[in-house]
């Protein structure tokens, strides 16, 4: 990897300039056009605000420009577009598209038809990307373009707590790399090695999301939670079959049985025979075989991913990990790496996916082009987020999104006549806890919004983890989606421990740690007999609702420095029953992005059947809400200037 290609600035002479550090340097960092557009500003090297297109627009994972986000961004940091020193693409356009061509023409005549769908977005926009930015922000300063692996790394590495650590990168592909390993140190990352397409682990796990009727880019996750209904029965064709994997985590894969390098689908016709069958339909009852699939290819991935991990650590010698990539989302496998791996500590970027490749080429500018140094947090004790093995990040808790302050909560609510009760902010733990002992499923709308897939006591829905219908209730009327998804636990980090086998806090979610056994519920001789979904209803746990049918949670661990007011909710919960852990997912419906303003929550809040919403300070009682007038045009209620 030749990391000048993000040039230093020079001067007419051709000498470098000197860069010291000072007041009032912007960077803007964009990603667009894949999925999951974002945008992100870093001020004078601090991540200021960064937010996901989808938050706006209501479209799950949105690919468009990511206009929203780019003027909540601005308006966040008081700025105009002409007000920026940079913008940071986090990608290189024409090397992609120099790869979509070489691809098609290798697979000639049978790529055209996917060539004619994909040419135009490419000729609008996608291609002339430096116009396009122009043209969109009326930006007439510097952008700066470093590759898509390069970015991940940068996300990864920069905001971490390490001041020296190995980089691991694994997605379906950037422009030619699906997999990077790196080594950061101070201000500087280098990556060492990569995989190139057609070869990556994101797309054979993308196969199987698509073979197994989920939607690719969206259903990756509801494919590693269907994994513990099944049986392994199909690793060794995977690995016989679809790839040939080296022992240092590099493989290839058998190309007869994929369709993406030329089709419209995933898979192809050999694949369906290797596997006894067409794709399954959308929305059709999932089967054991089904099931048996995603067992299988999450087996392997986690091989992969080990072996990955072995190689680099072989390579650096380091003792700590970070990660980032769209594969980086797989929490399972992320969990086995901090059990069984080679590394001491693991760091995971928390908007690992392409929305994260905003937040790293805005770093890779400020570090690698300007050239400013570099403090992990733990330096500067005044801006510490979270905690990892007694390191601190510098992802502020990735609290990153737009805030509602109360005087605009309470004019939405008071312009639509919505009955409401004032709280004050002292009493807000302990009413809510209250609720949630009484079985109550409640909207917790509080604090800036969350960057990156996954709620974290901002944009939440949370309920009581020990009640043993929970999980049913939230999934079939509440969530709206398929009833074997599990939900995840927010646990209070001081206790984290106690319920779950882990010894380092888990703050975005992304590590998975089976329940202590102490906690568990022995099955009978009957439950044991059970086979896949007939597993579900069994209560595995004194906190059954969190417990997957394997004992394992995807848990989320919180401390009063990161979130205080989710925090002291959780507190008082446990000090009013005992339990330190509570459900909490994300605050939307199945198909929907996570709530972003007032009028989202309260829209998503009557159109499901939960109990309360909380807003600032503002409690709202489902029983006392006026029907839900579905003409208003919430839009323009907050609309940005």
């Amino acid at each position: 990897m030749n990391n000048t290609d993000v040039r230093k600035p020079h001067t007419s002479n051709g000498t470098v300039r000197n860069m010291t550090k000072k007041s009032g340097v912007h960077i803007l960092g964009i990603s667009a056009y894949y999925h999951d557009s974002a945008a992100c500003l870093i001020r004078d090297g601090e991540i200021f605000a960064a937010a996901q297109e989808e938050r706006f627009t209501r479209k799950k994972h949105d690919h468009r420009f990511p206009a929203n986000a780019i003027a909540y961004c601005l308006k966040e940091g008081g700025l105009r577009s002409e007000d920026l020193d940079y913008v940071a693409f986090y990608d290189k356009p024409l090397i992609k598209f120099e790869r979509l061509l070489e691809t098609y023409l290798a697979y000639a005549p049978k790529g055209f038809p996917s060539f004619l769908m994909a040419m135009p977005l490419w000729l609008r926009g996608k291609l002339f990307m430096r116009d396009t930015i122009k043209k969109e922000m009326g930006y007439e300063g510097q952008i700066l373009f470093p590759e898509h692996h390069e970015s991940h790394a940068a996300s990864a590495f920069f905001p971490g707590p390490f001041q020296e650590a190995a980089i691991l990168t694994m997605d379906g592909v950037g422009e030619w790399a699906t997999s990077s390993m790196g080594l950061g140190r101070g201000n500087r990352l280098e990556l060492l090695a990569e995989m190139h397409f057609p070869h990556s682990i994101g797309l054979l796990y993308s196969a199987f999301t698509y073979y197994t009727g989920f939607k690719v880019n969206s259903g990756e996750y509801k494919v590693m939670g269907l994994a513990p209904y099944g049986e392994p029965k199909y690793v060794q064709t995977i690995l016989d079959e679809l790839i040939d994997l080296k022992e240092d985590g590099s493989f290839k894969m058998n190309m007869k049985y994929f369709n993406y390098c030329a089709g419209l689908t995933m898979t192809s016709d050999a694949f369906h025979k290797l596997f006894g069958g067409p794709p399954r339909q959308s929305e059709s009852t999932v089967t054991q075989k089904d099931m048996d699939l995603a067992r299988s290819v999450q087996e392997v991935t986690e091989e992969v991913m080990m072996r990955m991990a072995r190689e680099l650590h072989r390579r650096t010698g380091m003792d700590n990990l970070c990660l980032a990539g769209g594969v980086a989302l797989n929490c399972v496998g992320n969990g086995k790496l901090l059990r069984k791996g080679p590394f001491k500590n693991i760091w995971i970027q928390p908007a690992a996916g392409d929305a994260g490749g905003a937040l790293g080429a805005g770093l890779i500018a400020w570090h690698h082009y300007l050239d400013q140094p570099r403090e992990v947090a733990s330096e500067r004790a005044a801006e510490v987020s979270v905690a990892v093995n007694g390191y601190r990040d510098r992802q502020k808790a990735s609290l990153l999104g737009p805030e509602y302050k109360d005087e605009e909560i309470e004019a939405f609510l008071k312009k639509h006549q919505l009955p409401f009760r004032r709280l004050p902010r002292e009493t807000i733990p302990q009413e809510v806890a209250a609720l949630i002992d009484a079985g109550k499923v409640i909207g917790w709308f509080q604090g800036r919004m969350e960057y990156g897939p996954r709620a974290l006591g901002s944009r939440s829905i949370i309920g009581d983890a020990r009640n043993r219908q929970m999980q049913s209730v939230m999934n079939l009327k509440i969530k709206f989606r398929e009833s074997f998804r599990p939900f995840a636990p927010t646990v209070l980090e001081d206790y984290a421990s106690k319920v779950f086998d882990i010894n380092t806090p888990s703050p975005y979610m992304l590590l998975v740690a089976d329940v202590r056994p102490e906690r568990r519920i022995p099955m009978t001789s009957e439950q044991e007999k059970l086979f896949g979904i007939e597993k579900l209803n069994v209560i595995r746990s004194d906190i059954p609702a969190i417990t997957h049918v394997d004992y394992s949670a995807r848990l989320q661990t919180v401390n009063r420095t990161e979130n205080p007011l989710y925090y002291d909710m959780i507190k008082a919960f446990h000090e009013r029953t005992g339990c330190p852990v509570i459900i909490n997912t994300s605050f939307n419906v199945r198909g929907e992005p996570i709530v972003c303003s007032p009028q989202d929550a309260y829209t998503c809040f009557m159109r499901t059947e939960m109990d309360n919403l909380i807003m600032g300070s503002y409690l709202l009682e489902k029983t006392e809400q006026p029907p839900l007038k579905e003409d208003i045009d919430w839009k323009k209620e907050f609309e940005l200037d």
